[in-house]
């Protein structure tokens, strides 16, 4: 029997789970826990300025690691604060533990100061939201917290007032484990075959490929080569599908390429692998369809198919290439032909020569110092479709708020690509209305010695929006930006800061930076020009 405080078993147990860093910052509701925390080397805590910060970073860790983050807030404000990375996390299907301080446990229901009915507050973002009601609890809670946000691709919550943390319990017997038993899931043969017969038949058939594909990629290449059919990318797949393959014709919608949007009106046969498109606008009409998904929930949610096929897709695209004889190559190759015809298009773009530095001049010079298996974490804004126009992505992993969009999210996903993957470059595009939202925290990469490089696109307006305001017929209202000398304020903070008004500028800011050992911030003035559509 082991007589020891509740919050050293939550310790331990995070440590079962293989949590190496907390995003948080301390106050007077977690701070039993944070005591627990400083005895603790294996758990890494990174004190950010912002809880908001801290979920967004959590979120992004998940996404590229597909293991859960963390986050840790006080009662109140700091739990309001989690919020926008929490929906991200849920919007995304990504598993997130956000662990929220409260008053002490004899104050709860008392309106004590900075007490909040916490429940109420994370019941419709939350896979999991449960406040312990005593330290024996914790423990176990802890288990089916962490277990749930893997078990449905989502944010867990566990409310716990800070004294519980301190209170000594004794276990004698281990009621729950720190294990999650990844289900495997196989679609029926049956369904496979209805599928064969709709691709058997079929002339035209387009792949649209989502982030489902981020463990079956060799499969649907291989199944997109043996199809004989252009392969289109959802945003969330930049990179998963990588941008040099022949059969990409890139991405589809607001985001998207002409090629991508004319094989999908011309298609007889639709194949959604590893995405729920939710844009029916993009897509064709009426064509028979076949869906790949693990999760029955999206099946049909947002294009009536024919064939539904509930399993892990890389299996099923196996299969299916497996047993598919070898396809004519008319309507493929019509489309390589405007494929290599838009990517000249864009070559000519991005070697253009103008009075100023244009966005995908900034993209052109990025993408030359830009590794391999390099993390780039992508703000959202008219950064977003300059980067999806014109960024190509191999093999490097991209990070981005797709379902909520969020701004903001470029640099806390920098400082998780960083605390992930320490070895590997990571580089960071955003807007100046993006990175202005959560700029503060930009003195956290400084103080964990992270290095990074920041490319903020300054046109000193939220472009993106002014654009929307005048494609309804209005007049652009409240889209200016009171300019920050971006650069001066990294240097403030302890790293590095370049400005850069020329392409040449450009060129010698992201050399210095590409070598540099601390976080860098690049201040690329460009024009102000409409977003890519």
């Amino acid at each position: 029997m082991f007589d020891r405080t509740a919050g050293s078993y939550v310790v331990e147990l995070l440590k079962d789970w293989d949590v190496d860093h907390i995003y948080g910052m301390p106050g007077d509701s977690i701070n039993e826990f944070m005591e627990e925390l400083r005895k603790e080397e294996a758990i890494r805590f990174i004190q950010i300025r912002h809880e908001e910060t801290g979920a967004l970073a959590a979120s992004a860790y998940s996404k590229l690691t597909g293991k859960i983050g963390v986050c840790l807030s006080i009662a109140g404000p700091g739990a309001v604060h989690l919020q926008n990375g929490l929906y991200d996390a849920q919007k995304d299907k990504t598993p997130v533990l956000a662990i929220v301080g409260q008053v002490s446990s004899d104050l709860v229901g008392t309106d004590s100061f900075q007490e909040l009915k916490m429940e109420s507050l994370f019941e419709e973002v939350a896979v999991y939201n449960r406040r312990v009601q005593n330290a024996e609890q914790l423990p176990d809670m802890l288990n089916q917290a962490i277990r749930t946000a893997y078990a449905e691709k989502g944010p867990a919550v566990l409310i716990v007032s800070d004294d519980l943390f301190g209170t000594k319990i004794k276990r004698d017997k281990v009621l729950t484990s720190s294990a999650y038993a990844t289900p495997t899931i196989r679609a029926h043969e049956e369904d496979l075959q209805d599928a064969l017969r709709l691709l058997r038949a079929s002339k035209k058939p387009v792949i649209l490929a989502g982030k489902g594909a981020a463990h079956a990629r060799a499969e649907v290449l291989a199944f997109a080569e043996k199809l004989k059919a252009p392969l289109i990318a959802s945003f969330p797949a930049k990179g998963i599908i990588p941008d040099d393959h022949p059969h990409n014709l890139g991405q589809l919608g607001q985001l998207g390429t002409e090629p991508a949007e004319q094989a999908m009106k011309e298609a007889d046969l639709l194949i959604l692998a590893g995405t729920a498109f939710p844009y029916r606008e993009y897509l064709p009409d009426d064509v028979p369809a076949i869906q790949i998904d693990v999760d029955p929930k999206v099946i049909g949610k947002y294009y009536p198919v024919l064939v539904g096929l509930v399993g892990e897709l890389a299996p099923a695209a196996a299969w299916l290439t497996a047993n598919l004889k070898d396809k004519d190559e008319g309507f493929l190759l019509k489309y390589q032909k405007k494929r290599s015809e838009w990517h000249k298009t864009l070559q000519d773009d991005m070697a253009s020569v103008t009075e100023q530095l244009q966005p995908q001049h900034v993209i052109a010079e990025v993408q030359e110092i830009l590794e391999r298996d390099a993390v780039v974490s992508l703000d959202v804004g008219s950064v977003t479709l300059w980067s999806a126009r014109y960024l190509q992505l191999t093999d490097q992993q991209l990070v981005v708020s797709a379902w909520l969009a969020t701004m903001g999210c470029g640099l806390p996903g920098a400082i998780a690509g960083k605390l992930a993957y320490p070895d590997k470059q990571v580089v960071s595009l955003l807007g100046d209305g993006g990175f202005s939202m959560g700029m503060q925290d930009f003195v956290t990469a400084v103080k964990y010695r992270l290095p990074m490089i920041l490319v903020i696109f300054n046109n000193q307006k939220i472009q993106l929006i002014e654009h929307e305001q005048e494609e309804m017929g209005n007049e652009a209202t409240q889209v200016e930006l009171a300019n920050i000398d971006f650069a001066a304020f990294a240097r403030a903070c302890g790293g590095e800061g370049y400005t850069a008004k020329t392409r040449l500028e450009l060129k010698d800011a992201l050399a210095k930076a590409k070598n540099s050992r601390i976080p860098v911030v690049i201040d690329a003035y460009v024009e102000d020009s409409d977003p890519p559509s």
